[in-house]
């Protein structure tokens, strides 16, 4: 392993934490320094299932959060489950690399994405893990096509 010098600068103008890795070349190592800070945050999220039995649901099993009759539904490939934040909240604590708003009620996992389709008509179709399906609102496209491109 190679050795990792860690640096602090100050810059009262940044609102989120940035953090810079350099290295030679984008190796193993280096994707793995990156995926250890990126999940560094939000690990899992208190939920409920259909029974009311509260759980806690590990963040990289999202597929979906979605927000139905004021009602905040976190689909996983096996279950779907009840949270009891808004969406607004989640949203918030989320790693904004991995999640992404896609409408007004609902916030993808990127990583859960098979396949997403852009229409002649300007819709985006976006088709995820398990099968499920769903749509992206056309405000939100500009800045799903950033964070796709990775420019977000």
């Amino acid at each position: 392993m190679k050795r990792i010098n860690i640096r602090f600068e100050r810059d009262e103008t940044l609102e989120n934490i940035e953090v810079l890795i350099r290295a030679s070349e984008e190796d193993a190592e280096v994707r793995d320094i990156a995926e250890r800070i990126n999940s560094a945050g939000l690990q899992s999220i208190a939920v409920t299932d259909g029974s009311g039995t509260l759980d806690i649901v590990p963040v990289s099993d999202i597929i979906l959060l979605s927000v139905n009759d004021k009602q905040v539904s976190i689909i996983t490939e096996k279950n779907r489950f009840t949270a009891r934040q808004p969406l607004s909240s989640l949203e918030g604590s989320l790693d904004p690399a991995r999640f992404v708003r896609i409408s007004r009620y609902e916030i993808v996992n990127l990583t859960k994405v098979v396949r997403y389709d852009f229409t002649l008509g300007g819709t985006l179709r976006i088709e995820l893990a398990g099968g499920m399906e769903t749509w992206a609102s056309r405000r939100c496209i500009p800045q799903i096509r950033r964070k796709l491109a990775g420019k977000e």
